[in-house]
C-alpha cells in the first residue's frame, strides 16, 4: 500500500504541474523498456530495440478552446510521418540506457505563407534525420518478479542533429519562387540543446489489470534559434521588437496515464494523454514565436506478443485541446493597446504503430 501511495503522488504531483502549462507537439510512444506490462515480468535481454512510427495530421485553427472554422481553401494542412528507432542496453540492478534516433517526413500545404491568403495553394516538404536523444533509467526499487509496482526515473540529452534551418521553395506568385526556411511546425529539430527528465511507473492491481503512467518533461535553456518567422517577407517593426519574427524553443511537456488489461498473448490499454508547450521555459528566456498549449487525447492502445517480439498501435483521438496567447503576442498586446493572438493548428487524432525487438 505505501508503494500505491507514493506512486499516486508522484503521479499527481506531475499532471498537476504539466496541465496547468499550457501545445501541438507530438512525442512517439517510448516503448516499454524493461519491464513488459503483456507479462507483468521485467526482461532478461541484454538488449532491446523499439522501431515506433507516428502519423499525425493538423488542419484546424484554434485559438483558446475555440475552432475559428477557417476555410478549407485558407486552412495550413500539415502531416508528420516519422519513424523512432531506440536501442536499449539492460543493465544490472535496474539501471539502463537508450539511444533514439528519429528519422521524419513532413509537409505543409498552405496558401497564406506563399502568395497570401486567396492564391493557389503550395507544399513545403522536410525529410532527414531529427534531435538524437541519449537517456539513461534507474528503477527506484531493484527489480524482482515479486513487485507489484515500480517507479523509474529518466535523465538524458536531447541533441540539435536536427536540421532546424531546412529549406524549400515558397511560391511569391506563379512565376516566382524563393528557397527560405519551412514553419517550424514541419522542421526537423528546434536548434536547441535539451534535457530530458522522465518518471515511469506501474502497478499491479491483479495479474490481469495494471496501471501505467510516463511523465515527461524536455528543458530547452535555448531562448530562440534565429530562424524567421516570416519565410520570404519582411518582418514588421513590431515583430522585431517583440521577437514574433524569430522561432522560440520551447521546453515540451508528455504525459500518459492509464490501464491495461493483460491476457495470455494481447494487452489491451486505456488511458489518456496530454502533450503540449509551456507559456514559459523553466531555464533560459522564452523569447520569440511559440504556440503554447497543450492538447488532451483517449489513448487506446493493444499489444501483441510472441517470444522475444511485442507489436503495439495506439490511436490517441484529441478530446480537447486550448491554444494559448504567446510571449511575443502578449508583449504586442503590451505595446499597441489591441489584444494579439495567433491561432494554432489542431487534427483530431493521431497513429502509433510499431513493434520491439527482445535482442
Amino acid at each position: 500500500m505505501k508503494k500505491l501511495i507514493l506512486f499516486l503522488l508522484t503521479a499527481l504531483l506531475f499532471v498537476n504541474f504539466a496541465h496547468t502549462q499550457g501545445c501541438i507537439v507530438v512525442r512517439n510512444i517510448s516503448g516499454f523498456g524493461q519491464y513488459n506490462l503483456t507479462d507483468n515480468a521485467f526482461s532478461a535481454s541484454d538488449w532491446q530495440l523499439n522501431i515506433n512510427s507516428r502519423y499525425f495530421k493538423a488542419w484546424r485553427d484554434f485559438k483558446e478552446t475555440k475552432d475559428q472554422e477557417t476555410p478549407e481553401q485558407d486552412r495550413s494542412i500539415i502531416r508528420s510521418f516519422s519513424v523512432d528507432m531506440t536501442i536499449s542496453k539492460l543493465l544490472k540492478y535496474g539501471w539502463s540506457m537508450d539511444l533514439s534516433l528519429p528519422l521524419a517526413a513532413n509537409s505543409r500545404s498552405a496558401d497564406k505563407e506563399h502568395g497570401g491568403v486567396g492564391t493557389p495553394r503550395h507544399t513545403t516538404h522536410s525529410f532527414g534525420v531529427g534531435d538524437i536523444r541519449f537517456t539513461v533509467y534507474k528503477w527506484l526499487l531493484t527489480p524482482s518478479v515479486s513487485q507489484k509496482g515500480n517507479i523509474q526515473l529518466g535523465l538524458g540529452i536531447k541533441l540539435p542533429t536536427g536540421d532546424y534551418k531546412y529549406q524549400d521553395y515558397f511560391y511569391k506568385n506563379d512565376t516566382t519562387k524563393i528557397l527560405a526556411p519551412v514553419n517550424a511546425s514541419i522542421a526537423l529539430g528546434d536548434g536547441g540543446t535539451g534535457v530530458i527528465t522522465e518518471v515511469n511507473a506501474f502497478y499491479l492491481f491483479s495479474t490481469s489489470i495494471s496501471f501505467y503512467g510516463n511523465f515527461y518533461y524536455l528543458i530547452n535553456p535555448r531562448d530562440h534559434n534565429g530562424v524567421s518567422t516570416t519565410t520570404w517577407r519582411t518582418p514588421t517593426p513590431l515583430q522585431i521588437m517583440t521577437g514574433g519574427d524569430v522561432y522560440s524553443v520551447p521546453d515540451v511537456y508528455s504525459i500518459r496515464s492509464g490501464l491495461y488489461y493483460n491476457l495470455r498473448k494481447v494487452s489491451f490499454s486505456a488511458g489518456v494523454r496530454d502533450e503540449g508547450v509551456p507559456f514559459h521555459d523553466l531555464f533560459g528566456g522564452s523569447d520569440g514565436l511559440r504556440r503554447p498549449g497543450h492538447n488532451l487525447s483517449f489513448e487506446p492502445g493493444i499489444i501483441y506478443k510472441m517470444k522475444r517480439t511485442s507489436l503495439y498501435v495506439y490511436v490517441p483521438a484529441i478530446i480537447a485541446r486550448k491554444i494559448r496567447q504567446d510571449p511575443s503576442d502578449a508583449k504586442a498586446t503590451e505595446i499597441t493597446g489591441v489584444y494579439r493572438m495567433g491561432t494554432g493548428g489542431s487534427g483530431d487524432y493521431q497513429v502509433f504503430a510499431g513493434v520491439l525487438f527482445k535482442l
